[in-house]
């Protein structure tokens, strides 16, 4: 105990001799950074120092945040439109899509063609159009870039034409309705019904909308195509340069990508068509519709001890023929055939670009043929200079043979006659000369060499 009591008693002695030499300076209590700004403290400057490094801390927060977010249009049925800011989080929990959907409209799939069906939302990535489509509203990525302006456009200047009735109503509404209390009708009427069975459902709206600006912008692009090919691809055939050539090159490489987009967008129409239920799951208004009488019914189960029995019985009624009428317009779970008949028309259409694309790729290989035809008869031209100079280096090479012989002094009688030297000359060039004819003639004859 007592060796305790000195110790900490040696302690403390040596805590005061440091307090009275250099005291420290006052430090208040560590506050939460959410408290700096709030709780007032006897230094001013500390507390000025504590505020600006919470508003920093804010600040980077608030800009991560903000750094993961992208810019969304946002569209409803009747055409109202509006520019917000979400983050990966949102837009999964607003449109109940799985995660993996969002890759899919990032950038590492920016020219790939998708369009998945899902419980409540259709996923749309053709092109540069990357949406996620519902029963009551369109989410449009980046849409402020100039090739889905014209997307915007059109989806601001059609919808709000389509017009939208309502089929169902709340219990109350349809009871009051029927049994004459305020002289309304809940039921459409036959021109309405006409009407609905003459207009496709909102998100096949949007997906005709988006199918006619990707043909479109891809038609347009085969079309510039077209007009800088043919001329280049002339040029080519008249002049075979390398400047012509490496325009034909340019223009190929364009082509093939351009042929590759046409493909996965064709391709993926295709996939749709081969498959009856991945169009049904396209429905999304059929599936909307039905979980709306599913909800009214029990609804309606829960409210029908309170409603006497020719209530209960006019409203099954009606519910009965509101039923039978969603049923008759928007057809049976099977049923695609207003699908396959909107994805058959753009199919076509992409099948007609796709044989642009190939009719200009013919001429591109009709032209590299011709090209090459040209070549082959430049070379075959070459080839029988060559057997020309080689015949007639040979028949100069045996004249170069016998004066090289004569050449060597060799004793000879030839050389005692006086004025033999110029006949022997002209002989054996006229010799040599004779030699050359026979020999191209038989090359002739061989067809060695053109006539």
């Amino acid at each position: 105990m007592g060796k305790s009591s000195f110790s900490f008693r040696r302690s403390v002695s040596r805590r005061r001799t440091k307090k009275t030499t250099a005291p420290p300076p006052r430090r208040s209590p560590p506050q939460p950074p959410y408290a700096a700004g709030i709780t007032a403290s006897p230094d001013g400057a500390a507390n000025n120092g504590l505020v600006a490094g919470a508003g920093a801390i804010a600040l980077t927060k608030v800009k991560k945040k903000t750094g993961s977010a992208r810019l969304w249009m946002r569209f409803d049925r009747s055409g109202r439109s509006e520019l917000v800011e979400w983050e990966k989080n949102a837009i999964v929990h607003h449109a109940a899509i799985p995660a993996r959907d969002l890759r899919i409209l990032g950038p590492v799939f920016s020219h790939s063609s998708n369009i998945l069906a899902r419980e409540k939302a259709m996923v749309v990535n053709l092109e540069f159009i990357k949406a996620i489509v519902t029963a009551e509203e369109v989410l449009l990525l980046d849409p402020l870039r100039q090739e889905v302006l014209p997307f915007v456009e059109q989806l601001r200047q059609q919808l709000p034409g389509k017009s939208q009735p309502k089929l169902l109503g709340s219990v109350e509404e349809q009871e009051g309705e029927l049994l004459g209390s305020n002289g309304r009708q809940w039921l459409p009427t036959l021109e309405t019904v006409e009407g609905l069975q003459s207009e496709l459902p909102f998100e096949f709206q949007v997906l005709e909308i988006a199918l006619e600006a990707v043909c479109t912008y891809l038609d347009s692009s085969v079309a510039d195509l077209e007009r800088g090919a043919y001329p280049v691809l002339d040029e080519l055939a008249r002049n075979v340069s390398t400047k012509n050539l490496e325009h034909v090159r340019s223009l190929k490489s364009n082509l093939t990508r351009l042929l590759a987009r046409v493909q996965k967008v064709r391709d993926e129409i295709e996939h749709l068509l081969d498959d009856n239920e991945d169009m049904a799951q396209l429905y999304l208004t059929r599936k909307w519709l039905l979980n709306q009488q599913i909800e009214e019914a029990q609804l309606g189960a829960t409210t029908s001890n309170n409603l006497p029995n020719s209530a209960r019985s006019v409203r099954r009624l009606g519910s009965t023929r509101s039923e039978s009428l969603a049923t008759s317009h928007y057809g049976e779970d099977n049923d695609v055939e207003d699908l396959e008949m909107l994805l058959d028309a753009y199919f076509m259409q992409l099948d007609g670009t796709r044989n642009k694309i190939l009719s200009v790729r013919e001429y591109i290989d009709d032209t590299e043929d011709y090209v090459n035809i040209q070549l082959d008869n430049h070379r075959n031209e070459l080839i029988q200079l060559q057997l020309t100079l080689t015949i007639a280096s040979f028949a100069i090479a045996i004249d170069t043979l016998v004066a090289g012989t004569f050449g060597m002094n060799i004793p000879c009688k030839l050389y005692n006659i006086d004025g033999i030297f110029w006949p022997f000359v002209w002989i054996s060039s006229a010799a040599c000369v004779l030699l050359f004819l026979l020999i191209l003639a038989y090359a002739r004859w061989k067809k060695l060499l053109g006539s």
